[in-house]
């Protein structure tokens, strides 16, 4: 994993990213991801959960998860922190609780680093307002 794809076409950014799924035991396996950003829903990133019953999508502000790279963040669903693993590797961990239960993961710093600094060079923070398609949204809202 680790690759990381762009679309600059459909104004799009996607990286595979190996993360560690830790257990109520503090057990770590491996879990293949997929993150991705796009132009036209400028304020989210979606995290992809690669499994065997098919994929699972979370989708949280893509501003959470910057800010989670240097200071914990977040207070309801999602929640972002820095931190240190065990071999001394920069880590994220991201914790995401539903009413189903709670997931604790965390990725290789580097790797969201990389996905977040792609994300804000297609689209730059305080730029998001100009990227949106509010006829797009209404014109689905009014849909019959």
């Amino acid at each position: 994993m680790g690759h990381l794809f762009e679309r600059r076409a459909t104004g799009a950014v996607e990286q595979d990213i190996t993360m560690e799924c830790v257990d109520s035991r503090g057990r770590a396996q491996a879990l293949d991801t997929v993150f991705s950003y796009e132009q036209t829903d400028p304020y989210a990133v979606t995290i992809r959960f690669l499994t065997r019953g098919g994929d699972l999508p979370w989708t949280f502000s893509r501003d959470l998860l910057q800010r989670g790279l240097t200071d914990p963040a977040g207070d309801g669903d999602v929640r972002v922190s820095p931190g240190i693993a065990d071999d001394g590797r920069a880590i994220v961990s991201i914790e995401l609780s539903s009413p189903d239960g709670r997931l604790i993961t965390r990725a290789r710093t580097h790797d969201v680093y990389r996905f977040v600094t792609r994300s804000l060079a297609l689209v730059p923070p305080g730029t998001e307002s100009r990227h949106l398609r509010i006829d797009d949204a209404i014109d689905k809202l009014l849909a019959r």
